[in-house]
């Protein structure tokens, strides 16, 4: 009976050891400051619990971002938007796009051929449409379903990020410093 429980339990302590020497090891590394860089930006850009995600938002704000939902082109509040500022994630605050890469793409979602930072965002493969595989966009760590990217964008990029208003909050360049994002102010220099 005891050579069966040892039989057992060495994988069991070698793992234990094994797992304790990787978490030292990669305590010591070069990767450690990007992961603190991480996870400071993550306590700055969080997902709420759902209770606070569903009080917060409408109810077609919550069946695009949390439900993967699109909402209706031409029949959204951003899609025409001309204003300077940037446009942030309704759920998390992360500052995804800018006015000043936004085009009219003829589409009626708001257009960008670049984001504001590539670290905010996720790309996903999406097979959700019969015989069709897109590029689906979400924000880090939101985790928001924000739209989809194509190919067929303008120069310099060639990408179409298609993006649901409802994904998104505006804030007009005269309230970026008061509202935390004051940073992003070089965009329209």
């Amino acid at each position: 009976m005891k050579s069966k429980l040892n039989i057992f339990i060495a994988p069991l302590l070698l793992t234990g050891l094994m797992t304790g020497f990787v978490q030292i090891a990669s305590a010591q590394s070069p990767e450690s400051d990007e992961k603190r860089t991480q996870t400071m930006q993550e306590s700055k850009y969080q997902k709420p619990a759902d209770e606070v995600i569903r009080q917060k938002l409408s109810k077609l704000q919550y069946q695009v971002t949390q439900q993967d939902g699109t909402e209706k082109p031409f029949d959204n509040e951003y899609w025409d938007e001309k204003r300077a500022g940037i446009y942030v994630d309704v759920v998390s605050g992360e500052p995804l796009f800018s006015s000043t890469h936004k085009y009219e793409s003829g589409t009626g979602w708001p257009s960008f051929w670049q984001p504001i930072d590539k670290d905010f965002i996720v790309e996903r493969e999406d097979r959700k449409l019969f015989f069709s595989v897109r590029t689906e966009i979400r924000s880090r760590f939101g985790d928001s379903h924000l739209g989809h990217v194509f190919d067929d964008g303008p120069a310099p990029t060639g990408l179409r990020y298609c993006m649901n208003s409802a994904a998104m909050r505006f804030i007009p360049k005269e309230q970026m410093v008061a509202e935390g994002y004051g940073d992003y102010l070089y965009l329209f220099e």
